[in-house]
């Protein structure tokens, strides 16, 4: 058969069954399918470093387990608006990390300035402890804990709407305008730190 023809049945028969079929990536369309950042370890050149920490390819995972006397970040070039991102993590009882997202001014990260989805077991607060959009959207008590294993988090903002997932519990459901868009970054505060996947699909 004709090459022409050939692909031009092919898009036929993807227009026809789009919303059952996931041929959305072939179309284009305004979401998009799911984009790797980080996956089987791989990813440290699809960001900026903020800060100082030794993030390193180990054992299939990009991790972090020391740096210097403030947080330091993996930040990404491209700046996103409506989203998803599912992280795939594990945290030592002392970590402190977490999801940066919306970012305001890409070299100065922090909760101030972008939407924090936090992981920080032993927060002296646990007001926004694991779990927490920290300074925006408290987390139930007593906190769910990530230390000592693997763990997804999935976040989705769309709008105002904020919703945080952690191993598919959801410990936010919240709605704020404070920040419209930006970049999103993974955190290294102390302890151990490893992500084995991470991706983004945008909405």
């Amino acid at each position: 058969m004709d090459i022409r023809i050939r692909t031009a049945l092919r898009t036929a028969a993807c227009t026809a069954a789009v919303a059952l079929s996931g041929c959305a990536g072939m179309m284009g369309g305004s979401g998009g399918g799911w984009v790797p950042l980080v996956d089987g370890g791989k990813g440290l050149e699809k960001f900026n470093r903020v800060g100082e920490a030794d993030w390193a390819l180990v054992d299939g995972a990009l991790q972090a387990t020391r740096g210097g006397s403030t947080p330091a970040y993996l930040v990404t070039r491209e700046s996103y608006k409506d989203f998803v991102i599912r992280a795939e993590f594990w945290a030592s009882d002392d970590a402190n990390s977490g999801l940066f997202m919306r970012c305001q001014n890409p070299t100065q990260i922090g909760d101030e300035t972008c939407y924090e989805a936090n992981v920080f077991d032993q927060r002296p607060d646990p007001t926004f402890g694991t779990g927490s959009i920290v300074k925006v959207a408290p987390v139930r008590q007593p906190p769910p804990k990530a230390g000592g294993k693997w763990n997804t988090m999935e976040v989705t903002i769309k709008g105002d709407h904020i919703v945080v997932m952690l191993n598919g519990e959801k410990t936010v459901d919240h709605r704020d305008r404070k920040f419209a868009s930006g970049p999103v970054a993974l955190q290294w505060g102390r302890g151990t730190v490893k992500f084995r996947k991470v991706e983004i699909r945008t909405l």
